[in-house]
């Protein structure tokens, strides 16, 4: 039954990640003069990490990159990956000790206005 309730919550954090990368490259790609910085982006995407991810990320925070190489102009293009040391309740260290760190990514990409 642990083992059920802690999938689960791994598979809710999956989906949070997710979530807060497509928020962050949303705020990032939304008509705004001047336009946000990566690290502003950055902040976006750990803002919602920290009020989306279940409980078991004290301590843990998530890796952010941001990448708008091409720039910001309209058509061009900006990526927001984040990645996630998942350690679940119990068996998230269970599955640590026997396969290496659990480690969760989302990618989210959009297009600038």
């Amino acid at each position: 039954l642990v083992g059920i309730v802690d999938v689960g919550l791994m598979i809710y954090d999956k989906a949070a990640l997710a979530a807060a990368a497509r928020a962050a490259a949303r705020a990032g790609t939304m008509v705004a003069v001047p336009a946000l910085s990566a690290t502003q982006i950055s902040a976006v995407a750990s803002a919602n990490c920290n009020e989306l991810l279940s409980f078991g990320n004290a301590g843990n925070s998530p890796s952010v990159t941001v990448n708008n190489a091409s720039g910001t102009s309209p058509g061009n293009t900006l990526t927001v990956r984040i990645s996630y040391t998942y350690r679940g309740l119990m068996l998230g260290s269970v599955f640590s000790a026997l396969t290496g760190p659990v480690v969760l990514n989302a990618t989210a990409v959009m297009t600038y206005e």
